[in-house]
């Protein structure tokens, strides 16, 4: 069995940073793409970045040039670095990962029980 566990969310004032943390835990051989979602009240979850193994990334056309997301692979982790927030970063933030088991067995998309970043004054 595996998880992801997001970590980092909370209340910051607009312009403020938060840093979100996800690890994978379990029986883990190998991480391959690793994701952050978002969902807002009343709206579908959309991705707001990804990160492969090897390093490429992408991001959500609103968030580029103040999110950053990077990976440790040694510790099986994600990170996303949100800078100049704004109210409308305000949603709850899903960790989205590819896992292979030691027995073999890949899981194209686990997900985390997700974080909630409230940008507010």
């Amino acid at each position: 069995q595996v998880q992801l566990v997001e970590s980092g969310g909370g209340l910051v004032q607009p312009d403020g940073s938060l840093r979100l943390s996800c690890a994978a835990s379990g029986t883990i051989v190998n991480v391959y793409s690793m994701a952050w979602y978002r969902q807002a009240p009343g709206q579908q979850r959309e991705l707001v970045a990804a990160i492969t193994r090897g390093g490429n990334t992408n991001y959500a056309d609103s968030v580029k040039g103040r999110f950053t997301i990077s990976r440790d692979n040694a510790k099986n982790t994600a990170y996303l670095q949100m800078n100049s927030l704004k109210p409308e970063d305000t949603a709850v933030y899903y960790c989205n990962a590819g896992i292979q088991t030691t027995s073999g067995y890949r899981y194209p998309a686990v997900w985390g029980q997700g974080t909630l970043v409230t940008v507010s004054s």
